[in-house]
């Protein structure tokens, strides 16, 4: 056992790095295939494939397209006067003003400019996000081996979705740009079809990623936030709030616990990637401007505008962009293993088991 009391505190850390590395001789690793950590104990018999297959990546790449097209496109009304907010407080005062003004000038139809860009972005980035996170995940787990992997298993999350949100932006910058446009320059264009072949009569290819460099600064920290926590706080409330394992839970109470860990990842999610959202609403909706530039003519407040509006946009999008996720794997019957438990063979080395 931990003979101080610092070091029980280190090891109920939700953000702990691992209190020493486990040498590669000293790991149990199976003659026939190394077990994953993510693919702990799971009824095979109620499963429809296998736990890294490219029938699941295929499967969690389908979820992330719902996930992230559908409930994006869903709140194209809120994003719309978010948007108008960062790029013109002076005329966007707040949400419920950036509403009246917005049906005042556009009516009802105009709250939802954007939509297709929208849609098609956001379900491309969600293919690459939610496909490549299952995809770094499990890579990352097998070079570290199950010991290591469970004791970085939180720098795990956070690599996974890294990685994953690179490619992911580079999906979503071309839909990214033509969105902002449409939403924020009044008389730009109303349309997809009118907007994108406008952007590159005017400047290239380059007007729709010119965005990419402040949609990763942007992103992938929302990202790494938004898995991270998500990982953990569902790990949390099965072991402190949920009364019995997650085993034990049916479907339904089992995506109750994935609503409440989405939308506490969401809020995190929003303030951390708020400045740098801010940057790219303003950038893509001017011409010949550098994210510098920008940052430097918001400065520190003008970087906050809109925090409140996302805040509640990111907060309810989170939390069903994890739902809906979660419900694609229980429809298709994916593996879903249960939340990371300590190796027997970690146990037994950190004295917490008899030999």
């Amino acid at each position: 056992m931990y003979p101080t009391t610092i070091t029980q505190l280190a090891r109920s850390n939700p953000f702990q790095a691992p209190l020493f590395s486990i040498k590669p001789d000293q790991q149990q690793e199976s003659l026939q295939i190394k077990r994953k950590l993510a693919a702990a104990a799971y009824d095979d018999a109620d499963v429809s494939c296998e736990y890294g297959s490219n029938k699941y990546y295929a499967f969690c790449g389908f979820g992330g397209v719902l996930s992230c097209g559908l409930t994006h496109t869903a709140v194209v009304p809120l994003d719309l006067i978010k948007c108008r907010i960062q790029v013109d407080p002076v005329k966007y005062k707040s949400i419920f003003n950036g509403f009246s003004v917005t049906l005042r000038e556009d009516g009802f139809r105009g709250l939802g400019k954007g939509w297709a860009p929208t849609f098609i972005g956001y379900s491309m980035q969600g293919l690459c996000k939610f496909g490549f996170y299952e995809v770094f995940k499990v890579l990352y787990n097998d070079m570290l081996g199950e010991e290591n992997a469970y004791l970085w298993r939180t720098s795990v999350y956070l690599a996974a979705s890294a990685s994953a949100e690179f490619f992911a932006d580079i999906a979503l910058a071309p839909m990214e740009a033509c969105k902002v446009r449409i939403q924020t320059q009044p008389g730009y264009a109303n349309t997809l079809r009118e907007c994108a072949p406008k952007m590159h009569d005017e400047e290239g290819l380059k007007a729709f990623y010119k965005g990419v460099y402040p949609l990763w600064l942007r992103q992938i920290p929302y990202t790494m936030m938004k898995f991270a926590c998500f990982e953990r706080t569902v790990e949390m409330l099965y072991k402190y709030i949920v009364p019995k394992p997650r085993s034990e839970c049916s479907k339904p109470e089992q995506l109750v616990v994935t609503f409440v860990a989405g939308y506490i990842a969401g809020v995190f999610c929003a303030v951390v990637s708020h400045p740098a959202d801010s940057v790219v609403s303003v950038l893509n909706k001017e011409k010949g401007s550098s994210a510098v530039e920008v940052l430097k003519r918001l400065g520190p407040a003008g970087v906050w505008k809109g925090l409140f509006a996302r805040i509640i946009m990111i907060g309810t999008l989170t939390a069903l962009q994890w739902f809906i996720y979660d419900s694609v794997k229980v429809y298709f019957r994916l593996p879903r293993p249960p939340p990371p438990e300590m190796p027997e063979s970690l146990k037994r080395k950190m004295g917490l088991l008899d030999y």
